[in-house]
């Protein structure tokens, strides 16, 4: 399907007539049409608002640099990370495929800033040999790395870099530039499925950065990325280290999530949760494909368990007792709706770009029943169809006969998606300013992060397909399957830096894995850290040692921990810091308390994953006390 049709012309002429740079004055507009042809203009820009060097409201961000947000205190998201940036990108490279070509500087810039950040060192580890520090979260906004404590590694991030960078590469071949994909970008593509062939089957954080085991999101955007590389790969005659899992992939993601009614967002994990999770609607949108079948191995939106897992999700919120915002809306119509019924993030509430997430995966599942020509609802599905149009029966609906339901069920799905856009609307304030979350409670205002880059471009995408507009196909003419039998695996990654695309000429290092445990009794809001006389361990510079993990704390044992890649071969002296809350000078351990250990000679044909020393420390001298701020 072509990106411009003479309706997408159409659309793009009204959204440059209402192009605004900011939203003090903008105009509330009676009907959804109104409102969204003025909220798409107004959040595209202020996307662009809150990217460097030239995003107003984000100074200091380096160019291609997406900020997460312009807030820096309660809660300080001026940092940028690598996931929501790519899905920024990717509706940014959509929004200039469907010719918007003032927005080429940035996915130019963009590309420049990532070669650059996958070879910097970071509390994840070093890009070389093994690639491992692809898989850190955030960055500074001048392209260092944050040394602070996280959720790390996440290993979505890399894949939906690479989609969005092959999406761009796909429309550069298309218009003879084909040297330039390849040479310029595809390096960039292909440290990140490298990454992706090399660690899917490891564990990581979650989507939300609070869950480490596997992620359906972050399985989901895997499988996209491996297929869409090995297509590419073919078309520029390169070889894609690592897209030779994709079909393990697959078989993982239709196999290990599903439990007979949703998916499970979080598996190989003790969450405590029930699973349903924004998480798993949110990745059937980024692997969204029009022209995919309902049953492909992808699980697109009309999928059969897709629109179960949809319907158990929101259905979760429907109460009024946990969400009074949703008090007196009747089954069948939009809510407002949040990441997952036991949060407690900034108390829990609905999220801007999920609330709009959910129409889109609706609109998403009626253009693939219009392009198909067909709707089946199976005895999985009937009860989401039911719930909209209480006709609905197990069989196949078509358009044809003068009696069709066909069009009138597309239309009961159609207003579903249309009252969650309500739902935006009604909560988005006068200035068409969009935060991370609204409240649930009365006032029902904007909390958490001001001006959140992801929500801005969640709205932009949710807009292109009400619009009927939508990205380029990636999923094969033939479809995907996945294999009856499950082979966990993994592909050695190949990495080097992107120098084409401006990365720095780093060396190869042959590197160690060391794990640092020490047990060090702490209170909460303080971290430990561990430093040293080498660089990679960062000399001895507070603000470049590396934090420790506390996942493996108990009373019995206040284990703090770390793997880190060494260069091997030397001799390192190293001890451990406190980091103190309140803005609190951090503590050292006592003179004389430092240690020393030598890093085992070079094994190049090692796995990258094993460890091959483990401290067995305890800190020595002082603690520290909190600031009670």
């Amino acid at each position: 399907m072509g990106f411009l049709s003479a309706k997408s012309i159409a659309w793009l002429s009204v959204l440059a007539a209402c192009g605004v740079a900011n939203g003090s004055n903008l105009p509330r507009g009676n009907s959804l049409d109104a409102f969204i042809a003025k909220q798409r203009a107004l959040s595209l820009q202020n996307v662009l608002n809150n990217i460097g060097p030239d995003g107003s409201r984000v100074p200091g961000a380096g160019a291609g640099v997406i900020v997460a947000s312009p807030s820096t205190v309660n809660p300080d998201y001026f940092y940028t990370w690598t996931r929501d940036a790519a899905l920024t990108m990717k509706t940014i490279v959509d929004e200039f495929i469907l010719g918007n070509k003032k927005l080429q500087s940035y996915i130019e810039d963009f590309i420049r800033s990532q070669a650059i950040i996958q070879t910097v060192t970071n509390p994840s580890g070093t890009f070389l040999p093994n690639g491992v520090g692809i898989g850190e979260p955030k960055y500074k906004v001048d392209l260092t790395r944050y040394n602070g404590a996280w959720g790390r590694p996440q290993r979505d991030g890399p894949a939906l870099r690479a989609v969005a960078l092959i999406t761009y590469s796909n429309w550069l071949i298309s218009h003879g530039q084909k040297k330039k994909a390849k040479t310029v970008v595809w390096p960039v593509i292909s440290n990140d499925l490298s990454y992706v062939g090399q660690y899917w089957n490891s564990t990581g954080f979650d989507l939300w950065e609070e869950v480490q085991g596997s992620s359906f999101f972050a399985t989901q955007s895997q499988f996209r990325a491996l297929v869409e590389g090995d297509a590419l790969a073919k078309r520029l005659g390169v070889t894609c280290t690592g897209c030779d899992q994709a079909a393990q992939v697959a078989c993982f993601l239709n196999e290990a999530y599903w439990n007979g009614e949703y998916f499970i967002a979080n598996i190989n994990s003790n969450d405590g949760r029930t699973g349903k999770d924004a998480n798993t609607v949110l990745g059937s949108i980024a692997a969204f494909d029009v022209d995919a079948s309902c049953d492909d191995a992808s699980i697109q939106p009309c999928n059969s368990r897709g629109l179960s897992n949809f319907k158990a999700w929101v259905d979760a919120f429907r109460n009024a007792t946990l969400y009074p915002i949703n008090k007196g809306v009747p089954k069948g119509k939009g809510i407002a709706v949040g990441r997952y019924t036991e949060d407690v993030y900034y108390d829990g509430n609905p999220w801007y770009l999920i609330t709009a997430g959910a129409a889109e995966y609706l609109y998403d599942a009626v253009a693939q029943w219009k392009t198909q020509g067909s709707l089946t609802i199976d005895k999985t599905s009937l009860a989401f169809f039911r719930e909209i149009y209480p006709a609905a029966q197990v069989k196949t609906y078509t358009p044809k006969g003068k009696r069709s339901e066909f069009p009138s069920i597309l239309k009961a799905v159609t207003n579903y998606a249309d009252s969650f856009v309500e739902v935006v609307k009604k909560y988005t304030p006068k200035d068409g300013s969009l935060s991370e979350q609204f409240n649930k409670t009365s006032p029902f205002n904007p909390t958490s992060a001001a001006d959140l880059t992801w929500s801005y471009a969640a709205f932009v995408s949710m807009s292109e397909r009400r619009a009927g507009q939508y990205p380029p196909s990636w999923v094969p003419a033939k479809g995907l399957t996945a294999p009856q039998q499950c082979t966990p695996g993994s592909t050695r990654g190949v990495y080097a830096p992107a120098t084409a695309a401006g990365a720095p000429d780093v060396n190869v290092t042959c590197t160690s894995n060391v794990r640092f445990e020490v047990n060090a009794t702490s209170y909460y809001g303080e971290n430990i850290l561990v430093t040293g006389n080498t660089t990679d361990l960062g000399a001895w510079d507070f603000d470049n040692a590396w934090p420790l993990d506390a996942s493996g704390y108990t009373a019995q044992r206040p284990l703090w921990a770390a793997t880190i890649a060494l260069t091997a071969g030397q001799t390192v002296s190293y001890g451990y810091i406190r980091q103190e809350d309140c803005g609190q000078d951090p503590i050292w351990e006592s003179a004389g308390a430092n240690r020393t250990l030598v890093v085992p000679a070079c094994d190049p044909d090692a796995d990258p994953e094993v460890v091959h020393v483990v401290t067995d420390d305890a800190w020595q001298g002082v603690t520290g006390s909190t600031g009670g701020c």
